[in-house]
């Protein structure tokens, strides 16, 4: 994968009301950011919501619904398989997108504040730069990720909450589907996105997006 633009829908090189209304705020949100944004994307995801109408052709659910754990802030991830281990930061909405860690934070990943914390019940966001223009990003390796890796979310309540992978894709831009990446009946799960495809270096944009669907397991102490 060439080195080039951001995952962010920024450009490359830029630095609680849960309710159905809310989340049709959101995916008017993603709509206009897919299509008004050049660079390859992490979307938004729907404001506040914890849920969203199961998509019939969501991957399918390889484990069993975990009881959800209570909210709290999360910290760092944690990726053996591929190599990932990185802070966590909060991140808003800005001009209709998730505002993303700045590039001078590279090795640093996104979680989408506003909606369900990674282990409660939901799912939430966690998204990250896949390079920048002179180095691989924190979330470089996601890609190559398979099903069944373990995925380690520290959280500031002393646990850890533990997810399994249970599907990845890579989706084009053109079909992204928000009700299919984002819905959720209340399991709790996890997202990881980042940018994918193919780079056009003179549009300085990726193609698609790599979204990582997980599963919560288990949890256990820090």
């Amino acid at each position: 994968m060439a080195l080039g633009a951001d995952e962010t829908g920024t450009g490359r090189g830029t630095d609680t009301g849960r309710t159905w209304a809310a989340v049709v705020v959101g995916l008017v949100l993603l709509a206009a950011w897919l299509f008004g944004h050049n660079a390859p994307g992490t979307p938004p995801a729907p404001p506040g919501a914890r849920s969203l109408a199961a998509a019939a052709d969501r991957p399918a659910q390889v484990y069993a619904p975990h009881v959800p754990l209570h909210d709290a802030v999360p910290l760092r991830i944690d990726v053996p398989s591929v190599g990932i281990h990185a802070a966590l930061v909060g991140r808003g909405l800005k001009d209709g997108a998730v505002d993303p860690p700045p590039y001078s934070t590279p090795d640093v990943a996104g979680w989408y504040r506003d909606g369900p914390p990674p282990g409660a019940a939901g799912a939430a966001i966690i998204v990250g730069h896949v390079d920048t223009e002179t180095r691989a990003a924190v979330f470089y390796g996601l890609s190559t990720i398979r099903r069944g890796a373990r995925v380690d979310v520290t959280r500031d309540d002393g646990t850890v909450a533990v997810f399994a992978v249970e599907a990845v894709e890579v989706v084009e831009k053109a079909h992204f589907d928000a009700n299919r990446v984002y819905g959720s009946g209340g399991r709790p799960e996890l997202r990881l996105i980042t940018c994918g495809g193919s780079f056009d270096k003179a549009a300085q944009a990726y193609s698609a997006n790599v979204v990582v669907y997980a599963a919560l397991t288990g949890s256990h102490p820090t």
